[in-house]
């Protein structure tokens, strides 16, 4: 008579690649509607929550599983292999999150002039859903914001307001930022001498010269252009999205000029809830190091 051996079957393993699958699509699935489908980021915070969660407890079944395929031999190995591989995305992302947010600073606005941060030319607004914060910046975010972001600072360059503007609208445009709204300063630019007015020949015919000067157009002749031409400051507010998860940005870009140099500050605010995990600072650092490339050998200290 044969002897016939049943091997026992492990649940939390099948399980465990069941809640696995699942949170790995669920993640994916969010990360895609909220990209391209429009899905507010407050809900794309809650169902990747529900995501990682999942992925947790994909993660303990896949372990029980494990421990019982190494103590009996129970079947369910490759179900638990399974679940520890779909359940790494969506565990990757939570960890990132975790990390920057026990890391850095519960602040969602930044800036380069911690002093006199640009104002809004356009309050930004936003249903915070189940995001609640303090819309109000206090001087204790912005200390903090010194301390876990030291290198933000403002950059002078040592040119003419007209050719840092056409450098600030281009790196803009290339970084993804639509400017929605400008304005110039208030303070009154520099005032036109007073140059005499060359007397007229008494035949009413000037003399021609041999070389005619051609005229060129000024950087970007547009309502900003004519703005500057009696200012000497132009503020410049626009909206940005990260590139792969569409977090979205409000987006301030101060221009003064001091004294033959143009004075650059930026202020970055995301859009929801009190922590932006540190991704207003890395929008204005990314903006800020485009721009000195792209005025490269005329940046001052």
């Amino acid at each position: 008579m044969a002897i016939r051996f049943d091997r026992p079957v492990s649940s939390a393993a099948r399980f465990s690649r069941h809640f696995g699958a699942f949170a790995l699509v669920l993640s994916v699935a969010v990360l895609i509607a909220h990209r391209f489908g429009g899905l507010a980021t407050p809900y794309l915070i809650l169902v990747l929550l529900v995501s990682v969660g999942c992925a947790i407890l994909a993660t303990l079944l896949a372990a029980i599983g494990l421990r019982s395929l190494w103590m009996t031999g129970a079947e369910g190995g490759l179900n638990a292999l399974a679940a520890l591989i779909y359940a790494a995305f969506p565990l990757g992302i939570g960890a990132f999150a975790a990390e920057r947010y026990f890391t850095l600073p519960a602040i969602y606005d930044v800036t380069t002039d911690t002093a006199t941060a640009p104002d809004w030319l356009s309050t930004p607004q936003a249903d915070q859903i189940w995001l609640p914060r303090d819309p109000v910046v206090t001087s204790a975010d912005r200390e903090r914001q010194l301390v876990a972001y030291p290198e933000l600072t403002g950059r002078r360059y040592d040119g003419a307001l007209d050719r840092v503007l056409e450098a600030v609208k281009k790196v803009a445009k290339q970084n993804g930022i639509t400017i929605t709204k400008s304005e110039g300063d208030t303070t009154p630019g520099r005032e036109l001498e007073n140059r005499p007015v060359p007397a007229q020949p008494e035949s009413g015919v000037a003399d021609s010269p041999d070389i005619i000067p051609v005229p060129t157009p000024r950087p970007y002749e547009d309502d900003v252009a004519k703005l500057i031409r009696g200012a000497n400051g132009v503020i410049l507010q626009g909206t940005t999205r990260t590139f792969i998860l569409g977090l979205r940005f409000d987006f301030i870009i101060r221009l003064r000029e001091e004294a033959e140099t143009t004075f650059v500050d930026v202020r970055v605010a995301s859009r929801y809830g009190q922590h932006d995990l540190g991704f207003s600072a890395e929008e204005a650092e990314q903006y800020l190091g485009a721009l000195d490339s792209e005025l490269l050998g005329i940046a001052g200290g």
